[in-house]
């Protein structure tokens, strides 16, 4: 006898098969994400009324811009474990379900990768 679903069984899901990992990745992304929202905060709250130039001099710190892909890579990566968490709560049709989670890791890869890129290429001097 198992308590597992028939769906359950064709995919393989169950016990400590993914969501368990999912679980301990949204939370470690989390708790990443405490100090570097608390420092990006703090940081730009100083920063206020300052001129491009000098935005641009504080984000070409390699210090600050380890930090700011440091922030994007958690904050992407946690906004796609979370918005997978709530399509599979509540779209119930597969094929929605399915196109939403495309549509989702493509949006988080996608700007996230921008994002990073961009801090990359003003820190670099480009």
């Amino acid at each position: 006898m198992t308590l597992k679903t028939p769906l359950g069984k064709v995919r393989g899901f169950g016990a400590a098969k993914g969501g368990t990992h999912h679980w301990w990745m949204q939370r470690l992304t989390a708790i990443a994400l405490v100090p570097l929202v608390i420092w990006l905060v703090v940081s730009l709250v100083a920063l206020t009324g300052a001129n491009h130039a000098l935005l641009v001099a504080w984000v070409a710190n390699p210090f600050v811009a380890t930090l700011l892909v440091l922030f994007l890579g958690a904050a992407f990566y946690h906004l796609k474990l979370g918005g997978q968490v709530v399509i599979e709560d509540y779209i119930h049709s597969e094929g929605p379900k399915m196109a939403f989670q495309i549509l989702l890791t493509f949006f988080c890869f996608i700007v996230g990768l921008v994002s990073i890129i961009a801090v990359l290429t003003i820190s670099f001097g480009g």
